[in-house]
Formats: C-alpha cells, sequence, structure tokens
C-alpha cells in the first residue's frame, strides 16, 4: 500500500461541495481507495483546509468528515520540519505550508495529489510530480 499525501487544495475541495475542485476531489480520493491507497494530510494542511469551519464553529464537523474518508493527519515531526525547510532554502518563493507538504510526501515515500498549479510546479522541479495535478 503506498501513500496519497493530499494538499489542503484537496482537504478543501472534499468538504465543501461548493468549492471548484469537489467533484475532482471526490473522485481522485475514491480512485485511490479503490487500490488500497492509504490517504494522508499533512498537519500543516489539514489545519488550512479547517480554518472556514473554525469560522463558523464547525471544526468537529470537518474532523469527523475526513475521519470518515479514512484520511489520516500527520503530524509534522522534526525530521519532515528539517526536509521542509531545505525545500524552503531551495525555493525562494515557496511558501513553507507547501513545502511541508512536500517534504511528507518524500518521508513517507508518497505521492502527492494537488490542485494548487504552484505547488505542483515545485514539485514537479523537485520529481514529485508522480500523483500531482
Amino acid at each position: 500500500m503506498g501513500s496519497l499525501i493530499l494538499d489542503a487544495s484537496v482537504l478543501i475541495g472534499l468538504l465543501d461541495d461548493a468549492d471548484a475542485h469537489h467533484q475532482r476531489a471526490v473522485d481522485d480520493v475514491e480512485a485511490a481507495d479503490e487500490t488500497l491507497t492509504e490517504l494522508v494530510a499533512p498537519a500543516s494542511a489539514y489545519s488550512e483546509a479547517m480554518v472556514a469551519f473554525a469560522r463558523v464553529g464547525r471544526i468537529g464537523d470537518a474532523r469527523e468528515a475526513i475521519a470518515a474518508m479514512g484520511i489520516r493527519v500527520a503530524p509534522l515531526d522534526a525530521r519532515t520540519a528539517e526536509r521542509a525547510a531545505e525545500l524552503r532554502a531551495r525555493h525562494g518563493r515557496l511558501r513553507l505550508p507547501d513545502a511541508i507538504v512536500m517534504a511528507t510526501a518524500r518521508e513517507l515515500a508518497g505521492g502527492l495529489l494537488s490542485y494548487d498549479e504552484r505547488l505542483a510546479r515545485y514539485a514537479s522541479a523537485e520529481g514529485d510530480s508522480e500523483h500531482s495535478r
């Protein structure tokens, strides 16, 4: 079983049926689920996706939905943080949350699923674009 790392754009698409990426996110996650791929959200992406729900006091609902989809939240440990720092240092315009997503994908030797074109470009430059979309 491989890991598929989901960035915030995918999590938001899954949680918000009005989001432009909603159906695509549902389809991609269902396809990954059929191949017995472990779905993982880096803690930074999880936090980013929770912001809109926190604003309306519904963070518990979002947490339950993510858990029901079988998505595991990966904590930020020292090794992943260091790898993210290296990526951020190498790519001056790469945002730290995106570097954490990329570092998590590397640490777990997983694919990366993102609808963020900028993140996908950086992942491609690093050779991590197998599942970037």
